[in-house]
C-alpha cells in the first residue's frame, strides 16, 4: 500500500554528502522509501559497525568522548569507558595517551572490542589519556577522520576528541585555507586544531580558550596535552559532558555509564561555556563565552543516551518512561498487550503500560548476534531485512489488540514491515504508538539526520503515515508531552528535529555547509 498523495514542498537542500551538489533532482520521501525498500537488506559498507543502518530505521548515534587525568592506566581506562560508550558511534575508535613528556595515539575502523588488544594498550603508556568512538556526522567515514586526531605545532603536541557539529566550520575552514592552512581530513573537527596552532597567545590554555571561542555550534571536547587533560563545552551545552573522579583521577565523558562501568563517582556536569583544565594544580575553570540560552538536545533522552546514564541531570530511565506515560494519557486505545520494539522503545513502552494498565509483553525478540556483515539469501525471504534483526512471538501476539512502541519514525519503511510482521503472526489489530513528536526537520548539531525530503513526516500528515505503515492507529507524543516529560523550562532544549526552530543559526548557504557537515547517509 503506498502513501496518498504526495505534497510537494518547496525545499531547497542538497543531497548530504562530502562531494558536490547531487547529480540529479531532489525526490521525494516516497521515492526514497521506496528505493530503500528495495535495498534495506544490503548491509552498510565500509562503516566497521553493525548492519544496522539499512536494516533499522533510525537516527545515528554521534560520538562519545572519554577522558582521564591521574591514573596509571589511563589507557586501559579508557578503553573501557570507550566501551560503555559504544552506542554513541561505531564506525571508529581511538586512544590517544600522555605520559609528561611523549604522546602516542592508536586508531582503527571498527568496534573498540577489536581495536584495542592489550598488545595495543601496552603502547600507550601514561596517566593521563582520551578516547573516541565515531559515527560520523561531518566528514567522511575513513580512517583519517578517526579520532583522537594528534598535532605537533608551536604550542607542542595536542590531541582532540569531540561530539557535536561546527556550525560556522565551512567559513573557518575557508579563511584558513586561504592563509596558508593545509587540511588533511574532511571532518569539522580539524577546524578547530588549525586555529590553535594558528594562535599567537602565549601560553597552551590561552591558545585553546582563544581558539574554541571563534566556534559556534554544538560541541563538547576532550583535549590532551603532554601533561594536561581539558574539556570544553559549547555556551548552549548540546551535548553532555560529565565530570567524575576516581580515588584521585578526574574523567570526563559523554554519559555516567561510563563511569559507572570504571567505578568512578559523578562530581557534575561540565557546564554549558566551560572550559575546563585538569592538571598537577588541579581543576580550573574559564569561561571564554558570551552567555547564551541553553539548548540541551532533546533526542538525548528520547534515544541517543543509554538509560543507566543520567543526561542533563536527569535519569535517560525515568525520562523515557515519563514519555510513555504522557504518550498513553494523549492517545489511549482499546488493547490487550504493549509490546516495545527492542531495544530503543522499552523504556517508553513500560511507561505506557503502566499508565494504560496493561500488561507489557516482549512480542518482539531482538538478535543481538548479528554480525558486521551477513549474507542474504538468494530465495526472497519475506520481511528479511527486519527478521534477521526482530522476530515475533506468536504465542504473545496471535489474536490480541497491540500497542506497539517505538521512540521514533524517520523513513517509516522499517515501520511498516515491523507492522507487517506483527500482524501475519497473528495479531488482530496493531496500534503504532510513538514517544516523541513527528520528526520534520534536519539536525545540524551533530546528528546525522537525513535530508527534509526523506523525513516522512516532514512531508506526509499522520493519516497518510497511518495508511503507509498499515497500522490500525498511529499517535506521536507531543511537543507540550515530550517538554512535561524531560521537565524542560522554557528554551532549555532544543527541539528543531520536530519544530524546524533552530537555535543557532547555520549558515545560509546551506548547499555548501551540508557538503563539509554533514555526511552521505547512501
Amino acid at each position: 500500500m503506498e502513501l496518498a498523495a504526495e505534497r510537494q514542498r518547496n525545499v531547497a537542500e542538497p543531497r548530504r554528502g562530502a562531494g558536490g551538489p547531487a547529480a540529479r533532482p531532489e525526490r521525494s520521501g516516497v521515492e526514497l522509501a521506496a528505493e530503500r525498500q528495495r535495498n534495506v537488506a544490503e548491509p552498510r559498507r565500509g562503516a566497521g559497525g553493525p548492519a544496522d543502518t539499512k536494516m533499522f530505521d533510525k537516527f545515528k548515534d554521534e560520538c562519545g568522548v572519554f577522558g582521564i587525568f591521574g591514573h596509571p592506566e589511563a589507557a586501559n581506562l579508557t578503553y573501557l569507558g570507550l566501551y560503555a560508550l559504544q552506542h554513541r558511534g561505531q564506525e571508529s575508535a581511538g586512544i590517544a595517551s600522555a605520559d609528561g613528556h611523549k604522546m602516542r595515539v592508536s586508531r582503527t575502523m571498527g568496534h573498540v572490542a577489536d581495536a584495542f588488544t592489550g598488545n595495543v594498550l601496552e603502547g600507550l603508556p601514561g596517566h593521563l589519556a582520551i578516547g573516541h568512538t565515531r559515527y560520523s556526522t561531518a566528514g567522511e567515514s575513513r580512517l583519517e577522520n578517526a579520532q583522537p586526531m594528534l598535532i605537533d605545532c608551536t604550542h607542542g603536541q595536542i590531541a582532540i576528541a569531540h561530539n557535536g557539529n561546527i556550525v560556522n566550520a565551512r567559513e573557518l575552514r575557508d579563511e584558513l585555507v586561504r592563509n596558508g592552512s593545509i587540511f588533511q581530513t574532511t571532518s569539522d573537527t580539524e577546524v578547530a586544531l588549525h586555529l590553535y596552532a594558528r594562535s599567537r597567545a602565549v601560553s597552551v590554555e590561552e591558545a585553546l580558550i582563544e581558539s574554541v571561542a571563534q566556534l559556534s555550534g554544538a560541541f563538547s571536547f576532550a583535549f590532551l596535552t603532554k601533561n594536561r587533560l581539558i574539556a570544553a563545552r559549547d555556551p548552549h551545552g548540546f551535548r553532555p559532558l560529565a565530570l567524575g573522579k576516581l580515588g584521585d583521577a578526574w574523567i570526563v565523558c559523554s554519559e555516567t555509564c561510563a563511569l559507572d562501568l570504571i567505578g568512578a563517582t559523578y562530581v557534575r556536569d561540565v557546564a554549558p561555556g566551560e572550559v575546563l583544565i585538569i592538571s598537577d594544580g588541579g581543576l580550573r575553570s574559564a569561561h571564554p563565552f558570551p552567555s547564551a540560552p541553553l539548548a540541551h538536545c532533546v533526542f538525548e533522552h528520547v534515544y541517543f543516551a543509554r538509560p543507566d546514564s543520567y543526561v542533563f541531570g536527569r535519569s535517560v530511565n525515568e525520562v523515557r518512561t515519563s514519555l510513555g506515560r504522557h504518550l498513553a494519557r494523549e492517545s489511549a486505545v482499546p488493547a490487550d498487550v504493549v509490546v516495545p520494539i527492542p531495544d530503543s522503545g522499552v523504556c517508553a513502552a513500560i511507561g505506557y503500560a503502566e499508565e494504560a494498565k496493561l500488561p507489557l509483553q516482549m512480542g518482539l525478540i531482538r538478535n543481538h548476534y548479528i554480525g558486521r556483515t551477513f549474507i542474504q539469501p538468494q530465495q526472497s525471504i519475506r520481511h528479511f531485512s527486519v527478521r534477521v534483526k526482530l522476530n515475533p512471538v506468536r504465542s504473545i501476539l496471535e489474536g490480541k489488540r497491540v500497542i506497539l512502541l517505538d521512540d521514533s519514525i524517520v523513513r517509516g519503511t522499517t515501520s511498516r514491515k515491523i507492522v507487517r510482521m506483527v500482524r501475519a503472526a497473528g495479531a488482530r489489530e496493531v496500534h503504532l504508538r510513538i514517544s516523541c513528536p513527528p520528526t520534520i526537520s534536519p539536525c545540524f548539531y551533530g546528528v546525522d539526520t537525513p535530508s527534509r525530503t526523506e523525513l516522512i513526516a516532514a512531508t506526509h500528515t499522520a493519516e497518510e503515515i497511518r495508511k503507509y505503515t498499515e497500522a490500525d492507529s498511529l499517535s506521536y507524543l507531543s511537543l507540550e508531552g515530550l517538554k512535561a516529560a524531560v521537565g524542560s523550562e522554557q528554551g532549555s532544549y532544543c527541539t528543531s528535529c520536530y519544530t524546524g526552530i533552530y537555535p543557532v543559526a547555520f549558515p545560509r548557504d546551506e548547499q555548501a555547509y551540508l557538503q563539509l557537515a554533514l555526511k552521505a547517509v547512501d
